[in-house]
């Protein structure tokens, strides 16, 4: 009897340390890895990254002013991390006013997003993919979004002044690098957008009407290369262009030895290719992305639609396992398997963009399928491939081919059935050489005037039916 005192203390010391245990794991059921925030014009995206999945619930507040979308997070420690996300809110974001953070249970997290506006909120959650562990996504959509086509009209009908790519100032001239000659190690700045590009919200297809003319223009045979240059028509009109910056957000793309992300360099020479565009006056441009935010690949085709775009451009930076790969390489849609083993690799591995980049797929419905559409296919690969030939004549100017005719492949962006659609990979950023050149503002600008003269030469020999006149 003498060792019970002894014996149960020994009992409640492990009962302690059981409880205690089960206690700890239980506070740390979910940590937090990362906060980031990611604003654009089409939405706004909050995303939490975690090591294990987190139960959460959310509601909207409508009844006074501000509008507040208020999210409860289970299992998860108010940590200096997660407070983070207060002062990561811009003040030009467009849909967060400003958000609070609190315990509002033992257990339960509460956030409290004030609103700029009506939002429709999308919340979900993605399994670790790639780089990331578990994903908690806000995605904060305008309930109404402003109109893209409505926009492009407002502004080719408004008067226009001249002005120069804003550029920031470049230190003395060295001459531009030769295309086997890598520039100084530079890291090339944000150019400010040109007033010409519209960066648009998704969107319905395009209508009937246009689908038929280009179904009927599947049974004509593709004008040669060679066809002597069409005078241009007295009553011109405006040509639509929309221009894809790949990757962004959550998405960087490929990344070189010195840390350039893909995202980073497309979306440069995206803006100075619109820049181009903006100050011709025959020409209107789209960009699907103008800002580090990820636009889901079926989004970017949509945006394009909507507009009623002639052609479609997706530009990027290509990656391989080998570092001494380099070149420019133009692909265009493929409707019966890739045209080498290079090509179908890297479909594969571009159409993993919304993966990585985060999509929540319950908001899509399931793609239709129609004999009407596999006819607008077959013209729309026929005048990819033309309009692919043409820029890829330009680019031989400021680069060395990886492929001396246009690729093709199943590249989910290209899959518009009614615009030609072409995608450009401009270098190999895996290239220390050519990361080094794509860093390089200069460089930046020869690869957009390239394109640039490209799409020129396509109108010329396939100039698009009179519409609407210039005004």
């Amino acid at each position: 009897m003498a060792n019970e005192p002894r014996r149960r203390l020994l009992i409640g010391a492990a009962g302690t340390a059981v409880l205690a245990l089960v206690t700890t794991r239980s506070a740390r059921a979910t940590s937090l890895l990362a906060v980031r925030v990611w604003p654009g014009p089409d939405y706004t995206r909050v995303t939490l990254e975690h090591d294990e999945p987190l139960k959460f619930s959310h509601f909207m507040l409508r009844d006074e002013p501000p509008l507040r979308l208020v999210v409860d997070l289970e299992g998860i420690a108010l940590t200096s991390q997660l407070k983070e996300l207060v002062g990561k809110i811009d003040a030009n974001d467009p849909y967060i006013a400003r958000v609070r953070i609190g315990q509002n249970r033992p257990d339960v997290v509460r956030l409290v997003i004030e609103l700029k506006g009506d939002v429709a909120p999308q919340l979900y959650q993605l399994d670790p993919v790639g780089p990331y562990r578990y994903r908690l996504l806000f995605d904060l959509y305008p309930t109404n979004p402003a109109d893209p086509l409505m926009a492009l009209i407002r502004q080719s009908t408004a008067p226009t002044q001249p002005s120069p790519e804003p550029l920031p100032p470049e230190p003395p001239p060295p001459e531009p690098p030769a295309p086997e000659q890598p520039p100084h190690d530079r890291a090339p700045p944000e150019p400010a957008a040109p007033p010409a590009a519209i960066a648009a919200s998704p969107a319905d297809e395009a209508g009937v009407n246009r689908e038929i003319e280009r179904a009927q223009r599947a049974v004509q045979p593709p004008a040669s290369a060679e066809r002597p240059r069409q005078s241009a028509p007295a009553a011109r009109r405006l040509v639509t262009v929309a221009i894809d910056a790949g990757h962004g957000g959550e998405d960087p793309g490929a990344t070189g030895r010195r840390g350039t992300h893909e995202k980073t360099v497309t979306l440069a020479v995206a803006r100075r290719l619109a820049s181009l565009m903006g100050n011709d006056a025959k020409m209107r441009v789209l960009l699907t992305r103008d800002g580090d935010y990820f636009v889901p690949l079926a989004e970017r085709v949509q945006k394009a639609r909507q507009v009623h775009a002639e052609l479609f451009v997706s530009i990027h930076a290509d990656a391989w396992v080998r570092s001494d790969a380099r070149g420019s390489t133009v692909f265009a849609l493929s409707e019966h398997g890739a045209s080498s083993a290079a090509a179908a690799a890297l479909a594969r591995h571009e159409n993993e963009s919304d993966l990585i980049g985060g999509v929540n797929l319950s908001k899509y419905d399931a793609p239709v399928r129609s004999v009407a559409l596999d006819l607008l296919t077959s013209a729309q690969i026929s005048d990819s491939l033309r309009f692919g030939g043409a820029v890829l004549r330009e680019l031989e100017h400021v680069n060395r081919l990886h492929r001396a005719q246009v690729e093709q492949a199943g590249f989910a962006v290209l899959k518009a059935p009614d615009i030609p659609s072409i995608l450009v990979e401009t270098a190999f950023i895996s290239n220390p050489d050519e990361e080094l050149r794509l860093r390089d503002e200069a460089y930046q600008r020869q690869l957009a005037q390239a394109i640039f003269n490209g799409i020129q030469r396509y109108f010329e020999r396939n100039p698009p039916p009179t519409r609407e006149p210039v005004g």
